[in-house]
């Protein structure tokens, strides 16, 4: 993995002996470009570059543990001493991983140690990681070897290292329904769980707001637009404007960024409890465990904020001056119709969540394998774009797959602003519309839901980096 490492900094690795200062005084001068006795950020990104070490942010990461001076830099010092520190963590690590006590680690001792964090390879996939910390061929990794391939890695532990692959919840692509984000035991216990969340909640409302004229036009297609009625972009677009001019394509905005915040709160929280009811204590939770959970973490979230949802249906389809707002909408829903209004397409969209989320986490993992497949002994780092693409490419299919039973739904939900006195089921709905459109029927309004998926994740990753930035979470 770390070609430049081996040739230019550990060039003698068999005697590469980690305590000595001369061995870290030639690695110190060898990042310090500038030779003004301090490496700073710059410098170490360089040298991380170099090595193969792409992760954003890694630099930064170091140079804020070892600096204790807060004057930015590492001094030779500290330098050192952030690599003595570094070593005692990777020894616990490599300990955990050599099961056998061996001193050296297997392909099966790899296998079994992702298992346990829920992450299932074939004995193919294992090796091929362990080639790329392997220096003498033995297909065997002895301490030296993976000293060498973590020294100036600033992940310690294995849940750190395999964070690289940790699905998400930034990428906000309008739904909710995907499952909920992973955070580590150290992140649980400081404030970073939370200002992440709060980074992806306002990731989340920018981005919803960019994309707010196509989904809004989704939702117009998915209502209105029949064979009869074909509404295409353009047209749909300028029916629109014509009705209640520009500003009305950001109908119904208001409170779908609203519900960012409670939805979150609560799948999170929901996601944690169910985690510990359906795994041991003390253990990582399986990958079908953790779907399982993730599903009942979404539907309790989904129930509690329903109400919601139902509202910003009607004022994304509202005509001008129905409503004043979204407190009059929702009294004068529950005037006219009463409570259980409120809940209209509720069982296709509890539906809906199963496909959703588990076409998402299949696709996501089968990208994750294959990207490690062939790439894994060049780089443990797939890349920021590799990550933006395959959360895209999984959360695209989950839509795809839970789409008719999206569009039902939103059909139930506006049924009373139809003027339909005859309101059919869910069956009864769906059969109607392949009966009058076909099948493609169901997918009606998916052209302007896939055209927001590029920008809604790019807007919503911009975002949540900047966020995380301004909360103190990265530097």
């Amino acid at each position: 993995m770390f070609p430049a490492l081996r040739t230019l900094f550990l060039s003698g690795a068999r005697c590469w002996d980690a305590d000595s200062e001369r061995s870290y005084q030639d690695l110190f001068d060898r990042l310090d470009t500038n030779k003004d006795g301090k490496v700073d950020v710059a410098e170490l990104r360089a040298g991380l570059k170099a090595m193969g070490i792409f992760r954003h942010g890694a630099a930064q990461k170091i140079v804020l543990t070892g600096d204790q001076n807060n004057d930015g830099c590492l001094d030779f010092n500290e330098f050192t001493k952030y690599l003595k520190d570094h070593e005692v963590k990777l020894r616990l690590t490599f300990r955990s991983l050599d099961r056998n006590g061996d001193g050296r680690i297997d392909a099966s001792e790899i296998q079994q140690s992702l298992a346990e964090l829920g992450i299932h390879i074939c004995r193919e996939d294992a090796q091929k990681i362990l080639q790329s910390m392997d220096i003498d061929g033995s297909m065997m990794v002895d301490w030296n070897e993976f000293r060498e391939h973590f020294l100036l890695y600033p992940a310690f532990n294995l849940e750190e290292i395999i964070r690289y692959w940790k699905h998400s919840s930034v990428l906000d692509i309008g739904d909710s329904l995907s499952i909920p984000d992973e955070f580590t035991e150290e992140e649980k216990s400081s404030d970073v769980w939370w200002k992440q969340l709060v980074a992806g909640a306002v990731a989340g409302a920018v981005s919803r707001t960019g994309t707010a004229p196509l989904d809004r036009l989704k939702v117009f297609m998915q209502v209105h637009s029949s064979k009869v009625n074909r509404i295409g972009l353009i047209g749909g677009f300028r029916q629109m404007i014509v009705e209640g001019g520009l500003t009305s394509l950001w109908r119904g905005n208001g409170i779908n960024v609203l519900k960012i915040a409670p939805e979150t709160a609560i799948k999170f929280m929901a996601y944690e409890q169910y985690k510990k009811l359906l795994s041991s204590e003390g253990k990582k939770i399986e990958t079908h465990k953790r779907f399982i959970a993730g599903s009942m973490a979404g539907a309790t979230a989904q129930t509690a904020i329903y109400p919601m949802e139902v509202l910003k249906t009607r004022l994304t389809l509202r005509k001008t001056g129905q409503y004043a707002g979204m407190f009059d909408c929702a009294k004068k829903i529950l005037r006219k119709e009463g409570v259980i209004a409120f809940y209209k397409g509720y069982i296709p969209n509890l539906i809906g969540i199963i496909p959703y989320a588990g076409i998402d986490l299949a696709v996501y993992e089968t990208l994750k394998n294959a990207w490690l497949s062939y790439h894994a002994k060049d780089s443990a780092n797939p890349g920021v774009l590799v990550l933006l693409g395959c959360g895209t490419i999984s959360s695209t299919c989950g839509q795809l797959a839970s789409y008719p039973l999206a569009l039902i739904r939103t059909r139930m939900q506006a049924q009373a602003s139809l003027d339909v006195s005859d309101q059919p089921s869910m069956s009864s709905l769906l059969r109607t519309i392949v009966a009058k459109d076909g099948f493609f029927g169901l997918y009606r309004g998916i052209l302007p839901n896939f055209m927001k998926v590029i920008p809604a994740v790019s807007i919503s990753y911009v975002v949540y980096e900047h966020m995380k930035t301004s909360l103190g979470v990265t530097k």
